[in-house]
């Protein structure tokens, strides 16, 4: 019924989907900061939130909305949802409301937006799998650590080579199935490894190595993510990212060289994901470029994917 559902349903938007079944991987930091750089690069962008529970995605948008109107700046924004989960005793009639719930956000953003940026809870749900078998790119943050790649990956703890999939790759596995049996098309998987230490260590190496290895048999794409910052957390409660323009006004302290080296590393980040852009964004992304020059003011971040 799923599967015929999406089917039925044909999408013209290109879906973002932020997934793992591990807390605390960095997947809303990571999805407001894919959302805004799409918005910066003049594309149509619309979010939904479906951890229902935590809303930390919400949050996020909700403070950056705030904090925009308070500080009276100007802070690009997301179309946003946050799907509710249901609860009764039936199982089926709960999936039944979710999807429903679910497919009609979609129904009003898939055809008047350029990509949904969906990010989801961090345990096993029935929207959580929903999404995911409907990805066109799918983003999975993780934290440099054996205990995260537990997610992926069972280790031998001799010679710490991989010796299975774990519960959220087998998942992923089914998921890319049920979508190639819909319209033919592979959901472009990345592992983004996060909270990278910036020195070198034995973990960063047997890490890196494992998740090599486990890509050339899941078939997806590794590349580094966030390292370990203060910025990002100190971003959350004004709802910021690396993109916007951070000074005294936005962030209430002077910027610092370690603001600078984190919008390096999330564009490098962006670039790796290859995301497609709408001729009409580029377009309208050029167009409030040359709008910024002309009024001597500082450019956004407009080219970041181009």
């Amino acid at each position: 019924m799923l599967v015929q559902s999406i089917q039925e349903t044909p999408q013209s938007a290109h879906v973002v989907v932020l997934g793992n079944e591990k807390g605390g991987s960095g997947k809303s930091t990571t999805a407001l900061h894919i959302a805004v750089a799409l918005l910066k690069a003049g594309q149509r962008v619309a979010t939904i939130d479906l951890d229902s529970r935590q809303q930390s995605f919400t949050h996020y948008i909700e403070n950056r909305r705030a904090w925009a109107a308070r500080a009276r700046i100007k802070l690009e924004l997301p179309t946003h949802y946050c799907v509710e989960r249901s609860y009764g005793p039936s199982v089926e009639a709960n999936e039944a409301r979710e999807f429903a719930n679910f497919s009609k956000a979609i129904a009003a953003i898939e055809h008047n937006h350029d990509v949904v940026v969906i990010d989801t809870p961090g345990n096993d749900t029935y929207l959580m799998r929903l999404a995911h078998s409907m990805a066109d790119t799918l983003v999975t943050p993780l934290n440099d650590s054996f205990v995260d790649f537990d997610v992926l990956a069972t280790l031998d703890p001799i010679n710490f080579a991989v010796t299975g999939e774990s519960h959220y790759a087998q998942m992923v596995r089914e998921a890319r199935r049920q979508r190639r049996l819909v319209d033919g098309k592979l959901t472009d998987w990345i592992v983004v490894r996060n909270r990278l230490s910036t020195l070198g260590s034995r973990n960063k190496k047997l890490v890196g190595e494992g998740i090599n290895e486990l890509s050339k048999r899941m078939g997806f794409r590794c590349v580094d993510g966030f390292a370990e910052r203060v910025v990002y957390r100190e971003f959350f409660p004004r709802g910021l990212t690396a993109f916007d323009d951070l000074n005294e006004e936005t962030l209430g302290t002077r910027p610092n060289m370690s603001h600078l080296t984190a919008r390096e590393e999330v564009i490098a980040l962006l670039n790796t994901l290859h995301l497609p852009l709408s001729e009409n964004g580029r377009r309208r992304a050029a167009a409030r470029a040359e709008w910024y020059s002309v009024m001597d003011q500082p450019l956004q971040v407009h080219d970041v994917l181009a």
